[in-house]
């Protein structure tokens, strides 16, 4: 009997301490986790935020990047709710040579948020609801407002730049556009 405790031990005892291991790298995961914000959340009976939106979308990379450079990724994965004018890659390939790759670097980086902020109001705005000649303020208060039109067959531009579609997300709506709103 003595025998079979002495082997019975050593088993018991690398049970509980393999279970402490698996418990500590849980916890380490769901810290990380919660640390990460409402963007690292995944629910696959939800639908997406804007952020996981824009992620999911080859057009929209340099857009990411540019979310990522300001560390405005977890703002826009928020509940909002929110209205995103989304340019296109090829959007801000149109813009002069240099003007990206400019506003990325560090020491843009207030400069990188104001053009952001100009591109996100607050609220949902879905195109059925948006007026000709209708002025919204943006995110960032101290910008002049975006400036709507809408023609009689329904196309809506934001500051001469045509709405080419819109996508419902969890926090809000993505309209994805063919230009670059400069502040």
């Amino acid at each position: 009997m003595k025998n079979y405790l002495l082997l019975l031990v050593p088993f018991i005892f690398l049970t509980f301490i393999g279970c402490g291991e698996a418990t500590q790298t849980e916890e380490r995961t769901e810290r990380e986790r919660r640390s990460a914000g409402q963007t690292a959340i995944q629910d696959e009976g939800s639908d997406p935020n804007i952020v996981q939106i824009a992620l999911g979308s080859e057009d929209h990379t340099t857009l990411v990047a540019a979310l990522e450079a300001a560390d405005y990724v977890d703002f826009l994965g928020n509940p909002g709710p929110f209205t995103v004018f989304a340019p296109t890659n090829q959007a801000f390939e149109d813009l002069p040579d240099g003007v990206v790759d400019n506003l990325l670097k560090p020491e843009n980086v207030n400069d990188l948020k104001d053009v952001l902020e100009f591109h996100v109001l607050i609220g949902v705005y879905d195109v059925a609801s948006i007026r000709d000649g209708q002025r919204i303020g943006t995110a960032n208060v101290g910008l002049r407002p975006l400036e709507f039109t809408k023609s009689a067959d329904g196309e809506v531009r934001v500051n001469g730049y045509k709405i080419v579609a819109s996508v419902r997300a969890a926090n809000g709506i993505v309209h994805v556009i063919e230009g670059v709103l400069v502040p």
